[in-house]
């Protein structure tokens, strides 16, 4: 479970797309792999591959390693990184006394500052 709400808004956000499930999906089950031949395998640019893995990155669902290969090929290697999340409605309380994060679509009407 994330630690707060923010955090479990921001990986919630990231699994909210097939893509990303794709990708999670792809790197569970073949281990670790480097981002050309993920992208080669679920048949998506790698630019585009890349803005994904960033989200995921950035939610801490997956994580990333730059190695060279043996011919001397900087290689950018991702691997899921171990996680677990549980929304029952109490760890949902939970999380929300802990929101820090005020997104615009959370913004009342009328608010000055939105």
């Amino acid at each position: 479970m994330p630690n707060t709400g923010d955090q479990l808004l921001d990986r919630l956000a990231a699994l909210a797309n097939p893509h990303r499930l794709r990708v999670l999906a792809a790197l569970q089950s073949k281990g670790r792999t480097y981002v050309s031949q993920l992208a080669r395998e679920l048949g998506i640019s790698r630019p585009l591959l890349h803005l994904h893995l960033r989200k995921l990155e950035e939610a801490g669902l997956v994580t990333s390693r730059l190695e060279l290969s043996a011919d001397g090929k900087a290689l950018n290697y991702f691997e899921v990184a171990p996680f677990d999340i549980v929304l029952t409605p109490s760890s949902i309380a939970e999380a929300a006394q802990t929101l820090t994060i005020i997104r615009p679509s959370m913004k009342p009407e009328g608010d000055p500052h939105g």
